[in-house]
């Protein structure tokens, strides 16, 4: 069996790990059941979450067991790691939503059959029906509130105020990871490196109660090179689910990736081999262009599919001509209607003019064909196309 290790290492996953020697040999030796967790705050996963499911990829292709926990006992209480404020209570309906979302976009990239089949779990299943005092009495007595305090995840928030209610969260992170190993011998967990003290509190606490080998890993989080997450647009995230984010704009997104990142992009999002991604890299200079299509399709292809990631490169190629690395962009305002962006955009001379366009099958709206002369503008942000060659970027103020 290859040593996942290994691969994560070499494609720049790793940043934390405890009992590492233990645990790489476990991983070259045997099948080692793992998890990831998922806190169902949305109804659909982003670009965040998609490398957590890409090191999932690697774990199950080398040999390993996914579990992935959806939060909907957590999610009732909210994740402080990374948040200067309390995060906005949801409903149970909406955490039960969220989570059916969930479960159908992860079917697309892990392997639900086979010898290790990976599973779904949902933490509301144990978390939800706790009796507190045992909890406490079971849990609790195995934390220290000193070194719960120095913990990045809570200092950061003591200073706004810290709930009762989030100082929780690592107690149940932690059981989590208790639960699991006892019922499917999960022996691993995985995240991003935010969540360092909530995933070493769960393999401490297995070690504690049951006596056993429990190991934690945690990625580097995905951010540019001056250290701001990545996955924001002007727009807000970038999701998985084309309804949110289109292929043609998950497209966009990675081909405008800066050139100092695309390496990394394509180390941790693709399975690309490393040596063509070297040679894809090797050049600093305008050829860099090249990497970030190839960056760009092939995760449009990994999320959206091919066929989809063949509409958006062409789209692509079509708007920027010569190889431009943005599009024209026009800032409106004032803007109900495609017709009214067209006009103000200079697109059309006249609202007139703009309907015709449209009635002839003209115009398009990122990748939907307009049909209706009243359609309303998608966004605060679209690319309007008017046949072939005209392709401008809208930007409503």
């Amino acid at each position: 069996m290859a040593n996942v290790m290994d691969t994560l290492r070499a494609r720049g996953f790793v940043k934390q790990t405890v009992f590492e020697e233990e645990l790489y040999e476990k991983l070259g030796k045997e099948s080692v059941p793992f998890y990831i967790g998922f806190d169902p705050t949305a109804d659909s996963l982003h670009v965040g979450h998609f490398m957590q499911l890409i090191a999932m990829h690697h774990m199950q292709k080398a040999g390993h067991k996914p579990i992935i926990l959806i939060g909907g006992g957590t999610a009732m209480v909210g994740d402080p790691s990374g948040r200067t404020d309390m995060r906005s209570m949801m409903t149970k309906e909406t955490i039960r939503h969220n989570v059916e979302c969930f479960k159908q976009q992860m079917s697309r990239f892990v392997d639900f059959e086979g010898e290790n089949a990976a599973v779904i779990v949902d933490n509301g299943d144990w978390l939800l029906d706790l009796n507190y005092i045992d909890f406490l009495r079971e849990i609790g007595a195995h934390f220290s509130v000193n070194r719960m305090l120095t913990a990045e995840c809570f200092k950061q928030r003591l200073d706004r105020g810290l709930s009762f209610l989030e100082f929780n969260y690592m107690l149940m992170q932690a059981y989590d990871f208790l639960v699991l190993y006892r019922k499917y011998g999960c022996q691993l967990e995985l995240g991003g490196d935010d969540q360092w003290s909530n995933i070493l509190a769960g393999a401490n606490l297995i070690r504690i109660k049951e006596q056993k080998p429990a190991f934690a890993m945690t990625f580097t989080l995905l951010t540019t090179s001056d250290g701001k997450k990545m996955g924001k647009t002007a727009k807000g995230a970038v999701w998985l689910d084309e309804n949110k984010t289109t292929p043609y704009e998950f497209y966009q997104y990675w081909r405008n990736t800066a050139d100092e990142d695309v390496e990394k992009c394509m180390k941790l999002l693709t399975f690309l081999p490393l040596e063509q991604i070297e040679e894809l890299c090797a050049h600093k200079d305008e050829r860099i262009n090249k990497a970030k299509e190839v960056l760009a399709y092939e995760l449009t292809k990994e999320v959206h599919g091919e066929e989809k990631a063949n509409i958006a490169q062409r789209q692509a190629q079509a708007a920027f001509g010569g190889g431009a690395a943005e599009l024209l962009t026009k800032e409106v305002s004032d803007v109900a209607t495609v017709v009214d962006a067209m006009v103000a955009a200079g697109i059309a001379k006249s609202k007139g003019e703009a309907r015709r366009l449209i009635e002839q099958g003209g115009v398009s709206v990122d990748e939907t064909k307009v049909t209706d002369a009243n359609m309303a503008i998608p966004a605060n942000e679209f690319v309007l196309h008017k046949g072939k060659k005209v392709h401008v970027k809208i930007v409503v103020k």
